[in-house]
């Protein structure tokens, strides 16, 4: 019995002792898969992938790959779910109590987790501390905008708009590596006042236009003056647009190209109206996932279409109107969405910020002081797409800028961010169910909840869920 004790013991001796003589260096390495983000991006080069990683990010399915675009028309009045479609965004289609979306939707889900891991790439390449020169403050300005644009998306989808409370919940802000952080929501106002910050350390930071996939100096200041236009900030909002229309070097969307800008799926590098969109190329796509294939009738799905009461506001003169054609679907009268008609190798892009959209926020930027330049702005627009200028004045020129937003912008996602800032009733044709036809802006499910899976990992969180949920 000793001696087999013995023996057993005696490999135990010996592996210990060869443990014990191991360099320190040795046992300490850090496993590759428990990299820093300090020791991860280590050079230039290892900056610029980190970038591509976070505008690859953008693409997921529940941010500009198909939801946020979505969800951005289907929840006001401008897209609707066909009776023939394939169950996806129902509830967002439908307020009602019985159908409407709640804390353990995937799509909701998909937003919060999806944007906060943009946030995630980009704090780690802003947080770098590789020497700066002009690419690294390119990338960094960069990885700034992404941080702004993510951040903007968050406060506006999860919670109040600024113009209704500033110091109602947002979102939880993190700008550091720290994977034990469970943080509390920030104020709304805490919230935007990042989101500008980082807008400005963008704006100073970057000096490079490559494309339209790649945010640039002034896509940054085109969302700022989107941002501002969110808070009530008029007098920032028509600065910043301003900029952009005078100093960008870009150039707007004609009549005459209006078909094929938006036949072509193509990036651009010409500064032809697109300040900044999200590539999907023939690699790096969403297949069937794709935004295009919700709406194309000539792909697997086309569950969303246009509603009738946006369809009958444009003129028959109006180049737009030739995006959005007749036929039947499900036996019914439909009217089809072709802003995103490429289905197959490089599929159609979701555009960010176009500077037609610009000229729109200088214009309502310009109300109530300078009715004059509102028209000017309003009607380099409306020049533009073969409709008559519009020559109103006072409540009505304010109402029909935000019908031309409504018509220029349709199906970028846009119009239920408007309908929010404007803590306006949102009042929808027969096209959407009898429960949902009138949405009045105090109907909880306008704001979407924070998702199950935060408030049951994050004790921080869990007692500031948004109200019905």
């Amino acid at each position: 019995m000793n001696k087999n004790y013995g023996f057993k013991i005696f490999p135990i001796i010996i592996l210990l002792a060869i443990l014990s003589s191991c360099k320190k260096d040795f046992v300490e390495l850090v496993p590759p898969t428990s990299l820093t983000p300090v020791q991860a991006l280590a050079t230039e080069a290892d900056l610029r992938v980190a970038l591509f990683g976070a505008y690859a990010g953008l693409r997921n399915v529940d941010l500009y790959g198909r939801s946020l675009p979505i969800i951005g028309d289907i929840m006001a009045d401008n897209a609707y779910q066909s009776t023939l479609n394939t169950n996806r965004y129902t509830f967002f289609n439908d307020y009602s109590d019985t159908k409407g979306v709640t804390a353990t939707d995937g799509n909701v889900s998909g937003i919060w987790t999806a944007g906060y891991n943009v946030i995630l790439r980009a704090n780690n390449i802003i947080n770098s501390t590789i020497p700066g020169n002009a690419n690294v403050n390119q990338y960094k300005g960069e990885a700034y905008a992404l941080r702004a644009l993510c951040y903007f998306n968050l406060v506006r989808v999860f919670s109040k708009p600024y113009a209704d409370d500033p110091n109602a919940l947002g979102v939880p802000l993190i700008t550091v590596y720290n994977p034990d952080l469970k943080p509390a929501r920030s104020k709304v106002s805490e919230v935007y006042s990042l989101i500008i910050s980082d807008l400005n350390s963008a704006y100073s930071l970057m000096t490079t236009f490559t494309n339209s996939s790649m945010l640039s100096k002034y896509a940054a200041k085109a969302l700022q003056a989107k941002v501002y236009l969110n808070m009530g900030d008029k007098a920032n909002a028509k600065t910043a647009a301003l900029d952009v229309i005078n100093n960008s070097g870009f150039n707007p969307l004609t009549a005459a190209v209006h078909g094929s800008y938006w036949a072509s799926s193509t990036i651009r590098t010409d500064k032809l109206e697109t300040l900044f969109e999200v590539s999907s190329d023939a690699v790096s796509n969403l297949s069937f996932d794709a935004l295009s294939y919700l709406y194309s009738q000539a792909g697997n799905y086309g569950d969303i279409l246009c509603s009738s009461d946006l369809y009958a506001l444009y003129d028959a003169v109006d180049v737009r109107k030739s995006l959005y054609p007749t036929g039947i679907r499900a036996g019914l009268n439909s009217v089809f969405v072709n802003k995103y008609p490429v289905i197959s190798g490089d599929l159609s892009d979701t555009k960010v910020l176009r500077l037609s959209e610009v000229y729109l926020i200088a214009a309502e930027a310009s109300l109530p002081a300078n009715e004059a330049d509102a028209r000017t702005y309003l009607n380099f627009i409306t020049s533009r797409r073969g409709v008559a200028p519009v020559l109103s004045t006072g409540t009505q020129l304010f109402e029909d800028i935000i019908t031309e937003r409504r018509k220029e912008l349709a199906f970028e996602g846009d119009r239920f961010f408007d309908m929010q800032r404007l803590k306006r009733d949102i009042v929808r044709s027969t096209n959407y169910p009898a429960t949902s036809r009138t949405v009045p802006y105090t109907v909880f499910r306008r704001i979407q909840p924070i998702p199950q899976t935060e408030v049951d990992a994050n004790p921080s969180i869990k007692p500031q869920q948004n109200t019905g949920y």
